[in-house]
């Protein structure tokens, strides 16, 4: 089985199938993408080694509770323990001692086959091509956003960042009615969001204009500091990026403006995939490039160059 595989460097290689356990389906993996938090990881980021990817569509072909055999399904990445006081409440994405789809101690989705609890899966519309399922995750976690804070159509809202995620966030805010900038460094990003009636700004333009969200999705440590310039005393900063390496923080403004401020990851695949289905967000502009499984370093280096969109990788004919 050929597999994106990263230990001290990334390679393709051939491995065994995985195994499911009792209570898991095998998944046959049609097409997956590759996300920031991959190219992180490959810096450092978790110290995970294994199997990359977690954003997938595939048809399961192995389960213990038979009606799902044959099904097209995406599923949640977060693998809880089920026992704990996390997972009793609903929050397996906060189990102490969970695994992480393709991020830790469990791999990933850029394989021909993996692995996840049958609970974690969700059916995929058929009206929904593979290429647009692959964004249910990273659309459940901009959508997550919304489950955290109340964002009313006065409110003055900025996106710092315009890659991947924080353009699928500019769409679900702007479902919201509310005042909308994406701050940005990327032309062909920002023209993108603009045509989506979000209105823009590059990076570099000094403002003075401040807001009463601001959601930080830039990916460098740097992002949090336009953040902190951007909101409003008694506002809130909604923190979406992870990288490798410490973000040096000055609490003083914190605590004098009175600032809220909220870390938010994983979010809801149904409520994703319902706007997927009722095309509220447009996620085909996104695709960069459609690429197979056996020129997936290409594909990463590709996913790696400033300016870069999605690239998926064609699981389906490796």
């Amino acid at each position: 089985m050929k597999v994106v595989y990263l230990k001290e460097y990334l390679e393709l290689k051939e491995i065994d199938p995985p195994i499911p356990g009792e209570n898991d389906a095998l998944i046959k993996v049609l097409m997956a993408g590759i996300c920031n938090t991959d190219l992180e990881i490959i810096n450092g980021y978790m110290d995970f080694e294994g199997v990359l990817g977690h954003e997938f569509v595939g048809v399961v072909e192995q389960a213990a509770r038979l009606e799902w055999v044959g099904k097209r399904v995406c599923g949640e990445i977060n693998l809880g323990c089920s026992k704990c006081l996390y997972c009793l409440k609903g929050l397996s994405r906060h189990c102490p001692h969970r695994s992480v789809l393709g991020i830790l101690n469990h791999n990933g989705a850029f394989a021909e086959h993996l692995t996840l609890p049958v609970k974690n899966l969700h059916e995929v519309p058929a009206t929904i091509p593979d290429q647009t399922t692959v964004f249910v995750e990273p659309l459940a976690a901009a959508l997550e956003i919304l489950e955290q804070v109340h964002i009313e159509p006065n409110h003055d809202v900025a996106v710092i960042g315009d890659g991947k995620l924080g353009l699928l966030i500019c769409q679900t805010l702007k479902l919201t009615g509310c005042k909308l900038l994406l701050v940005g460094k990327h032309e062909r990003k920002l023209s993108l969001a603009e045509n989506w009636g979000v209105k823009t700004r590059k990076l570099e333009q000094p403002s003075l204009e401040k807001f009463d969200v601001v959601v930080e999705a830039s990916g460098s440590p740097a992002g949090f500091s336009t953040a902190m310039k951007a909101v409003r005393p008694r506002g809130t900063i909604v923190l979406k990026s992870t990288y490798h390496g410490n973000l040096n923080l000055n609490v003083a403004p914190i605590v004098i403006d009175e600032i809220n401020i909220i870390g938010s990851r994983c979010g809801s695949f149904e409520a994703a995939i319902r706007i997927l289905v009722q095309n509220l967000v447009d996620v085909q502009s996104l695709i960069d490039d459609i690429l197979p499984l056996d020129r997936a370093l290409e594909a990463f280096d590709r996913a790696k160059r400033k300016g870069s969109l999605k690239i998926l990788l064609n699981v389906s004919n490796a």
